[in-house]
Order: structure tokens, then C-alpha cells, then sequence
């Protein structure tokens, strides 16, 4: 029996407000975590194996100005 390779990367969605969040959810699967905005604490809770799927733009946007709550999917069940 082998390894793991180290633990699950963690699946972030950023941004998503509309019906393309059920069109990632089919091509990525469910995210971990959910930011509204790509602000400060989602650019920090990123690991570097770590997915992350934007409904626009890519990691290189600027920061947002405000800090909005992440959704974990912990409190969703």
C-alpha cells in the first residue's frame, strides 16, 4: 500500500454569484471554501496546491478594497 501524497487540495471559488457556480460545481466539483470577493483573506487562505476557480478575471486582479466573509462548506451541512 502506498503514501498518500499529502493531504487533499483544498478547492476555492471566488466570486461567483449566478448560475456559473452550478456549471463549476459540475467541471471542479464542490468548492471547500467560498470567497464572495478576492480580497485579502482569500489571496492568504490560498495553498500552493490549492485550485482555485474564478467566475471572473484570475489571481492576478487587484485585491479588493474590503474584506468580505468566506462561506465554508462545513457550515452548509
Amino acid at each position: 500500500m502506498s503514501e498518500p501524497a499529502g493531504p487533499p487540495r483544498c478547492v476555492h471559488y471566488v466570486g461567483f454569484k449566478d448560475d456559473r457556480y452550478w456549471n463549476a460545481v459540475r467541471i471542479f466539483g464542490g468548492p471547500r471554501v467560498i470567497h464572495r470577493r478576492w480580497d485579502w483573506f482569500a489571496v492568504h487562505d490560498v495553498g500552493p496546491d490549492d485550485l482555485v476557480v474564478f467566475a471572473e478575471g484570475d489571481e492576478r486582479q487587484p485585491m479588493a478594497a474590503w474584506n468580505a466573509t468566506d462561506i465554508d462548506e462545513r457550515w452548509l451541512t
